[in-house]
């Protein structure tokens, strides 16, 4: 079995780099790990006014609250629960998201789906087949956000083997977290990226833009996406979901960690990826998964009803040939066009 890592959307160095005229202020970076990833927070400040240690601090308060891998965590109490829990600040932020993302999709985004991440082995624990057809068939009477409630921070569930897994949006509201707490400090200018989900402020001390570059199609049609693109925005997120960094292998069948809420089966669509632009990271990692079960133009058409959002997608033609398309929103943010070998 082989599991590449999550994202796509790619820092580059030197389009990223913060180098500015004047000014008193500097550029300050920590690098670290949590949440199963690394992470980068750069920003500029007169001082370091923004430790290490306090942004592993506010990752480790919610890997407690959302953490599957963490036995003692509140997401793994309410999973265990028979009916109800009362939820911490965290849990109830992003529960409170995800409901109306879950709406928005019409159930194609959907946190219950825990039971059929584990089963096709992209849970916490390791599995030792892939489930059939009547196994799925039985694992789908536990899946279904009508199932859950939420009156205030209390969450409470209709079956008892409802299960919830918030790996499709927790990443998201982890980055606003640390975003909101660099703000609070007084900090203008910052990148905060934690496993590929980004949210930027700006611009930086010389007037400049934040740089990013972001994945196109690749060359050919088994080769992997390559970066395209070079987008420049000053405040937002961007987020990335796609299903060719991380999938298991059943045979030669690449099972993409995905999975369709409806079918009970990983997504096998056209879609390789959709890269999102929001007011906020929660924002764009909600909605860049469910998109990703959606056609091309259904995906286009979503994502233009929705104000300030933007989305740039690759997919994949019925020749095989990967190509890629994207709302005029953001055509409107790429400022370099890379040209690339292979």
């Amino acid at each position: 079995m082989v599991i590449f890592s999550k994202f796509i959307l790619l820092f580059i160095p030197l389009l990223i780099s913060f180098i500015f005229k004047g000014g008193d202020q500097r550029e300050y970076i920590i690098h670290g790990y949590a949440q199963g990833t690394d992470y980068t927070v750069k920003y500029f400040a007169v001082d370091r006014i923004v430790s290490k240690q306090s942004v592993d601090s506010i990752l480790s308060v919610i890997d407690s609250s959302m953490s599957l891998y963490k036995p003692y965590s509140m997401i793994n109490r309410f999973n265990t629960a028979e009916e109800a829990l009362d939820l911490d600040v965290h849990l109830t932020a992003v529960m409170r998201k995800s409901f109306t993302v879950y709406k928005a999709t019409k159930g194609k985004f959907d946190v219950t789906v825990a039971p059929l991440v584990q089963a096709w082995g992209f849970g916490p624990k390791r599995v030792e087949h892939f489930p059939d057809s009547s196994e799925v068939k039985q694992l789908l009477q536990c899946v279904g956000m009508n199932n859950l409630r939420l009156k205030g921070s209390r969450l409470m569930k209709s079956k008892s083997c409802i299960q919830i897994d918030l790996n499709g949006i927790a990443q998201g509201y982890s980055v606003d977290v640390v975003a909101e707490h660099l703000t609070k400090k007084g900090i203008s200018a910052y990148v905060v990226e934690i496993g590929g989900e980004l949210r930027m402020k700006g611009p930086k001390p010389d007037g400049s833009a934040m740089r990013i570059g972001i994945e196109g199609p690749a060359l050919s049609a088994n080769a992997e996406p390559l970066i395209r693109h070079v987008i420049q925005i000053n405040n937002g997120a961007i987020t990335t979901a796609g299903n060719y960094r991380k999938y298991l292998q059943n045979g030669t069948k690449k099972l993409a960690h995905l999975i369709d809420p409806k079918s009970g089966y990983p997504l096998d669509n056209n879609l390789i990826s959709v890269t999102l632009y929001a007011e906020d990271a929660i924002t764009a990692d909600g909605y860049d998964s469910p998109i990703m079960a959606m056609t091309v133009q259904e995906a286009l058409d979503f994502v233009a009803s929705k104000n300030g959002m933007e989305a740039y997608i690759l997919y994949r033609k019925e020749d095989g040939i990967v190509a890629d398309t994207l709302t005029k929103g953001f055509k409107k943010m790429i400022v370099e066009q890379l040209t690339v070998t292979q």
